[in-house]
């Protein structure tokens, strides 16, 4: 599948609204999943967090921010940090080729006074691989090894076609500490962006 193909299958997860999910603990598990490629590894994350599969294109560098942290893009009036997954997860770096892509992608957080605060990201990825529907017994508990990955971040591993795709939780991922200083960054790109205009 290409990236065509696998942006106009999260396109009509989302018109189809099959966002809706029970309040069984399991349904956060199975349902569709993106799956992206990070060195030889197979990842996937939840197609409803996915709001769109980019192609690189040059970001607006901010002074410091960790090295993981490309920059930020303005994404019709929102800035959105760019995250490269390799370095995140303490992969060697490569230059970007033709497959290299941008997922966008988003979650619903509640805070302390009970309101809604979306967090968006961008995360480079060496290339798209498929949409998988996995079932729940597809899906394993993540154990506590060692890796590049932090394993706080990891929703469980999926058995797919005789091979381990991880699941990441996007949840984790997004509201890790480090988001407190990508939301600092995006409101001086926010700042820079106002000053450009």
């Amino acid at each position: 599948m290409n990236s065509q193909q696998l942006s106009a299958a999260v396109s009509g997860q989302h018109k189809n609204g099959n966002g809706d999910k029970t309040a069984n603990k399991d349904d956060h598990l199975s349902g569709e999943y993106l799956t992206f490629m990070v060195e030889s590894e197979e990842y996937g994350v939840d197609i409803l967090c996915v709001q769109e599969i980019r192609g690189w294109q040059p970001v607006r560098k901010i002074p410091n921010t960790p090295p993981y942290v490309r920059g930020v893009i303005n994404l019709r009036g929102t800035i959105v940090p760019i995250i490269d997954m390799r370095e995140r997860f303490g992969f060697d770096l490569k230059e970007y080729s033709a497959t290299t892509v941008v997922i966008v992608l988003r979650s619903l957080k509640s805070i302390k006074d009970g309101t809604n605060d979306e967090n968006i990201i961008g995360v480079v990825v060496d290339a798209v691989s498929e949409v998988y529907d996995l079932k729940l017994d597809q899906i394993k508990d993540a154990p506590d090894f060692g890796s590049n990955i932090d394993t706080r971040f990891i929703k469980g591993l999926a058995d797919v076609d005789k091979k381990l795709v991880v699941l990441l939780d996007l949840d984790k991922f997004l509201n890790f500490e480090e988001l407190h200083s990508l939301s600092a960054m995006q409101n001086a790109g926010e700042g820079e962006a106002e000053l450009t205009s």
